[in-house]
């Protein structure tokens, strides 16, 4: 509440002394009534609770006209609350008014343009958003894509000039020859799917829909059968699942690069996994609902709504997006389950969670290898080790030597036997991972610290831990790893040195605060190892042994416990 009413004074101290403020308006001839559930409105969105703000935004109307700013934040919450059409008429009521006068205001109508194919008023509205896009880069490539976009629509042949934004422009010109059934149309999409840079997997989708939709099935179903279930995204195994069950012409249903609006439907997806990204929720879900608005048939781009829905802890609205997702997509069928299990996790507990999923997973007749990887996980995750174990050895059966999976796989199962403590069969996957992708550094890491709990090759961990370190310098649980390593051979200022930065890293984290606590106290630093000992009585993750090591630690000193 406290935290509530701070930003409350900060967002009424920057309306008055920022740019907040309308230049054309005066507080005298603002009704403070409206003003109050503005300021709410803004309270309520910056809270991440945009329903609320809609609401006071609603009920304060009256300053559309009075105050700049407020259509601009009205808007915006009636987007992400998936009113477009509502939106866009009340760009148009206000159209030529100061207060439209900005980017996603001429977005929106140009989405509009689009939607009922005026393909000459977007090019219009374009010439207009010039404005808005100096200090922005990436409003600068949206207005540049989009005028490319609009151009080869419209023209029927690409554009000539044009500026370049790397990736975004390839991708780009990639599906403005898709749309044109341009000869080379298929290198384009080579191309960027075959980037090693960059995960780019998402794209061998509509290019399978590109060949279905020239009648080469062939040629699908041969790139079809070069996907593995386990590794790749939730797009493409579904779209996978319906050539191999016959229902090729399932993919081209829901996309075609013929029709302008789903191309510009998956530009603004490509915007919105952008923002996702950046961890931006509301502007991923911004243009991600512009995007639905003008493909409403591709339902499956909600599985991104769902995801910042979980990740911003909007449990309720996550459970309603994911009931989009029926058995019939068996793949986002099972990524519901998956995802409401999740759900009960963060709102209920992890036994609850696992019991929803596996009698989910029950009613399956024949699941696939990434429905069995998948339950593998959740029993790993709730520490049924010995269950994660059966499920993983099931997907491990049906695999070959070339199998992309095949290292994660077994780091996985190595993994659940070194829990149990069957350390043979841990060290036997584990090296067998290591000998398909020795570069591993997660790999590694796991080897080196199971062998130093053991008290096992000391020398051999450390080495496995500086090449882990040398490949993933930054990650929190390989520096906890080597400086932890460096204390047990009795390096104390060298594993101070790592500890004390993956304390920085993970500042939450139970075992880092407990390893940083005994370094301290080897250096006789007591005061702050009982402060960082303490720390680990107060985390929900830690364990009972390691409370009650604590406890003991704190009263008696490292030497006694």
């Amino acid at each position: 509440m406290l935290i509530k009413k701070i930003k409350f004074v900060l967002i009424i101290f920057l309306f008055y002394q920022t740019a907040l403020h309308s230049k054309s308006t005066s507080f005298d001839n603002l009704d403070s009534k409206n003003i109050s559930k503005y300021f709410s409105g803004i309270v309520a969105f910056e809270n991440k609770s945009n329903s609320k703000a809609l609401d006071f935004f609603s009920s304060s109307k009256i300053l559309i006209n009075k105050h700049e700013p407020y259509l601009k934040r009205y808007l915006y919450s009636l987007v992400l609350e998936n009113k477009i059409t509502q939106a866009i008429n009340e760009i148009k009521r206000n159209k030529g008014k100061n207060n439209s006068n900005f980017f996603d205001a001429y977005l929106l109508l140009i989405v509009d343009s689009l939607k009922k194919n005026d393909l000459n008023n977007a090019h219009n509205l374009l010439l207009e958003m010039n404005n808005f896009t100096k200090d922005d880069r990436l409003n600068l490539a949206i207005l540049e894509s989009l005028s490319q976009y609009i151009y080869t629509f419209k023209e029927k042949k690409l554009p000539k000039q044009k500026k370049n934004f790397g990736k975004l422009s390839i991708i780009s010109e990639t599906f403005q020859r898709c749309h044109l059934e341009d000869n080379n149309t298929d290198q384009y999409f080579l191309k960027i799917i075959n980037d090693e840079k960059s995960d780019f997997t998402r794209y061998n989708y509509f290019y399978l829909i590109y060949l279905i939709e020239n009648e080469r099935i062939q040629d699908a179903r041969n790139i079809a059968n070069s996907i593995e279930f386990i590794d790749t995204t939730l797009l493409l195994s579904q779209g996978k699942n319906w050539i191999e069950n016959g229902k090729a012409k399932k993919l081209s249903k829901v996309f075609s690069c013929k029709n302008h609006n789903d191309v510009m439907a998956e530009f603004l997806y490509l915007i919105s996994n952008l923002y996702s990204s950046q961890d931006d929720f509301e502007k991923s879900n911004f243009y991600l609902n512009l995007s639905n608005f003008l493909n409403p048939k591709f339902i499956y781009n909600l599985y991104l709504v769902a995801e910042n829905q979980y990740l911003n802890k909007e449990y309720k609205k996550a459970k309603k997006t994911l009931k989009n997702f029926e058995k019939e997509d068996s793949f986002f069928y099972w990524y519901r389950v998956k995802k409401e299990a999740k759900i009960i996790e963060q709102q209920r507990n992890k036994k609850e969670s696992l019991n929803y999923i596996v009698a989910e997973f029950q009613k399956i007749k024949n699941p696939n290898d990434k429905v069995l990887f998948d339950i593998a996980n959740f029993y790993k995750n709730s520490k049924e080790y010995e269950k994660a174990i059966e499920y993983y050895t099931k997907v491990l059966d049906t695999q070959d030597e070339n199998s992309n999976a095949l290292s994660d796989l077994l780091y996985r199962r190595g993994g659940s036997y070194e829990r149990i403590g069957n350390y043979k069969a841990a060290d036997e996957d584990l090296f067998h991972a290591l000998k398909i992708n020795p570069d591993n550094a997660y790999i590694l890491n796991y080897l080196a610290y199971s062998w130093l709990e053991r008290d096992y090759k000391i020398t051999e961990a450390i080495a496995m831990l500086e090449k882990a370190y040398s490949l993933k310098s930054n990650d929190p649980y390989i520096i906890d790893s080597i400086g932890w390593a460096y204390y047990l051979i009795n390096d104390f200022l060298k594993a101070e040195k790592f500890l004390k930065r993956a304390v920085e890293l993970m500042p939450d984290d139970p075992i880092v605060n407990d390893h940083y606590g005994d370094i301290l106290w080897k250096l006789d630093r007591r005061i702050q190892a009982r402060y960082f000992w303490s720390n680990v009585l107060r985390m929900d993750d830690a364990d009972k042994d390691m409370i009650e090591n604590i406890i003991i630690k704190m009263s008696s000193g490292l030497d006694n416990s």
